[in-house]
């Protein structure tokens, strides 16, 4: 069974979707818990976890800044104790837009969230981590790492960079005690995802082998599993987490004909 109990994460982004979902299963395996997001409604998850008997705090915070990043890490500190877990999470993808046409704001907007955003939590957490002999870091990537995303090169770029980042991580530290591995979620039952227009999001299930799309706990079960002790040889890997979507191996006649 897995057990958290007694370790303090750090979860960016857990105002919804998987960040919320990650931030309700860890607490539920014991962790105590510190959310850093923009949005004001990471409190709602707060009031959640601390529901459950665990200790919670929401620090707004602008993951792309170095000193807002050192501050916010600092304050959950002082309040819950060191950090044993990382899940760097947050992400934007509103940037959509041929290459052509991408504004240079919109690219470097999308660069400081989703790759900047990560590098400086982990500057701020690893080296205490390394101290104490033990640290879990994932890095919620995306299968559009791995195959890219129409009109989305900002989104798809520097989601393939969280891998390199993920791996050079490993390189320094895995001698220390730390693990840093990479989620590469494919289509999940997010906020975004279901108020996809109809013909787009049947699209999108059409080509998961499974039939459907997966939900933010199924994520949020395989991180806790790899924040756990029990994933402690598994070091600087990526893993899809996308139903089979990315084997794409049906080319004549339909997945549905296929499961009946």
């Amino acid at each position: 069974m897995i057990s958290l109990e007694g370790k303090v994460a750090l979860i960016t982004g857990a105002s919804r979707g998987i960040g919320r979902a990650t931030a309700n299963c860890l607490a539920h395996l014991g962790a105590d818990i510190a959310i850093l997001d923009i949005d004001e409604q990471a409190a709602a998850a707060v009031d959640e976890i601390r529901a459950m008997g665990r200790k919670a705090l929401f620090i707004h915070t602008d993951v792309a800044s170095h000193q807002s990043v050192r501050a916010a890490v600092a304050a959950a500190e002082a309040e819950l104790g060191p950090i044993d877990i990382l899940v760097n999470n947050a992400g934007i993808v509103k940037n959509i837009a041929p290459i052509a046409k991408m504004t240079p704001e919109a690219w470097q907007k999308e660069l400081g969230v989703n790759l900047t955003g990560p590098f400086n939590l982990i500057q701020a957490i690893a080296p205490g981590m390394a101290e104490r002999g033990w640290g879990r870091i994932v890095n919620i990537s995306s299968a559009a790492a791995k195959g890219g995303l129409f009109n989305q090169a900002g989104y798809a770029a520097t989601k393939s960079g969280l891998l390199g980042l993920t791996q050079n991580v490993t390189l320094e530290y895995a001698g220390k005690g730390i693990t840093c591995n990479a989620i590469l979620p494919g289509v999940i039952g997010t906020e975004n995802v279901m108020a996809m227009p109809g013909e787009i999001f049947d699209q999108a299930v059409r080509m998961v082998p499974t039939g459907r799309v997966g939900e933010p706990k199924e994520v949020a079960q395989l991180i806790a599993f790899l924040c756990s002790d029990l994933a402690g040889y598994i070091n600087g890997v990526d893993i899809l987490i996308d139903g089979g979507a990315a084997l794409n191996t049906v080319v004549l006649g339909s997945r549905k004909a296929l499961r009946n």
